[in-house]
């Protein structure tokens, strides 16, 4: 329960913490967090304060410090990355630049240490102990059970992909400037205490990364010391640098990081491009010709109040449109992110097994928070298909190993069905169990076909269902996406 709560105001100087609470020991040390669902994990991630009050008065706005006196809930966090642990992931094989960074801030400037190649333990501990080099750990939940957990669910939580980063200082260091990040930025204490700095923002919700001189960024507006167990949460744009204090053990921390590329402005961009395709189909106007050498011109008056006049008409469609159209964002989310969190045998977990429903059957979407709809355009030259499409995707053949890592050999997996098939789709996805019949199709065979599809053995919408409320039946997944039209 929270032993002091003091709110850090509105961004301007005023003492030396932003939000503080202070939290006793409140639940044991077998389950820390809780994990029965993403809403419960941020509930308990952000505890004593309450998930409304953390979207009302802190996201993107303000820098939240959770302070606790919790022993089991700092055995916990020092579980997630110890400093001991570099010794067996250098004997897996890990790499300078993709998988580690070794760096120092000297007087103001990032000074990165990088050997070339594979990372030897020993040589690591020399930069860290010798040359007071931090070590950034990129990415440690490929590796690190608990935290896949973690981050599995705020991705969930959050429908963006979550990022970590382990920082692992020494004594009286110091591994990076001052600077800002295009993420909204959760900070877990792990070992030992960081002393922090943060700084009045220069660009609010800042979209990308800068790094800030000294002599711009003004005096802090809020200073404080993280401790094991410890929480800080500041918005993306927000300046910082932390160092770990002389005649302490060296600090190990792990940012957690979301929302990057997830503005209104992207999701605009995103939708955009959809809507303007929809309408030419319908709207001759936009299939029409722009004016003759209009793009060797330098005025650009006129055709700004042709384009102003475009967009009117665009706004007026969108606000008659009951499906919108996404052309990367939803797909990149279900591609990138984090499979879901299993330790049993994972081919158990998207086998197939069961009997075929039928009509008085009920189905149950299992991996909801891995699936996503979005419509878009179908034209494949190959095939007469033609029109909006619905597209299902999922995430539960992802690879966890390189997540966050840029592969860009992602693969998309999932269906695509006919537009008429969206409302039967919704239904099954907002639903905790929906009789076949009551699918919102036309015939009898629809209903029974919907998910049930094996292109060449295999493939097919990633549900398990009850049969007759006795069998399951798991659906195969992980082909590449497929159509269905039938």
């Amino acid at each position: 329960m929270p032993k002091k709560a003091r709110p850090a105001g509105d961004g301007k100087e005023q003492g030396p913490v932003p939000k503080q609470v202070k939290v006793e020991a409140a639940c044991g040390p077998s389950s820390p967090l809780n994990f029965d669902s993403p809403s419960g994990l941020f509930e308990s991630f952000i505890s004593p304060i309450k998930t409304e009050t953390f979207f009302k008065e802190f996201w993107e706005q303000k820098p939240l410090l959770i302070q606790r006196d919790d022993p089991a809930l700092a055995t916990y966090y020092q579980s997630l990355f110890r400093l001991s642990d570099l010794k067996s992931l250098c004997s897996w094989g890990i790499y300078y630049g993709r998988d580690v960074n070794v760096c120092r801030c000297v007087h103001g400037k990032k000074k990165v240490l990088n050997k070339d190649g594979r990372v030897h333990f020993l040589q690591l501990r020399q930069d860290f102990d010798q040359k007071r080099a931090t070590i950034q750990f990129h990415q440690p939940q490929r590796f690190k059970d608990e935290l896949w957990r973690i981050q599995e669910k705020l991705e969930c939580y959050f429908g963006s992909l979550v990022g970590s980063n382990v920082y692992i200082t020494p004594a009286g260091a110091q591994g990076l400037p001052p600077h800002y990040d295009d993420v909204e930025v959760f900070i877990l204490q792990l070992e030992g205490e960081k002393h922090w700095r943060l700084y009045q923002p220069t660009v609010p919700l800042a979209r990308e990364y800068s790094v800030e001189a000294e002599d711009r960024i003004g005096r802090p507006t809020h200073e404080f010391t993280l401790k094991p167990g410890d929480l800080l949460y500041f918005p993306r744009g927000t300046i910082h640098q932390a160092d770990t204090p002389e005649g302490l053990a060296h600090s190990t921390h792990v940012t957690i990081s979301t929302y990057q590329s997830s503005s209104w402005g992207d999701f605009l961009l995103d939708t955009i491009s959809g809507l303007v395709f929809d309408t030419a189909k319908a709207d001759v106007a936009l299939r029409a010709g722009i004016p003759r050498q209009l793009l060797l011109q330098a005025e650009s008056t006129a055709v700004a109040t042709r384009l102003s006049g475009f967009l009117r008409m665009l706004a007026d469609r969108l606000e008659g449109t009951k499906e919108l159209p996404s052309a990367d964002m939803k797909k990149d989310f279900a591609m990138n992110r984090l499979p879901p969190y299993y330790m049993g045998d994972r081919a158990k977990l998207v086998a197939p097994g069961g009997q075929l429903p039928g009509l008085d059957s009920t189905v149950r979407l299992q991996f909801r928070d891995h699936v996503v709809l979005t419509v878009g355009p179908y034209q494949d030259p190959s095939d007469e298909t033609r029109g909006e499409m619905v597209y299902v995707y999922h995430s539960l053949r992802n690879r966890r190993d390189t997540h966050m890592m840029g592969n860009e050999e992602t693969e998309s997996y999932g269906l695509r069905f006919p537009l008429s098939y969206m409302d039967a789709l919704k239904q099954i996805w907002n639903s905790s169990a929906i009789s076949v019949k009551d699918l919102k199709l036309t015939t009898d065979e629809e209903k029974q076909n919907l998910g049930f599809f094996y292109p060449g053995g295999g493939g097919g919408l990633e549900f398990k269902m009850n049969i007759q409320g006795h069998n399951t039946l798991a659906f195969v997944i992980g082909l590449p996406l497929t159509s269905r039209t039938s």
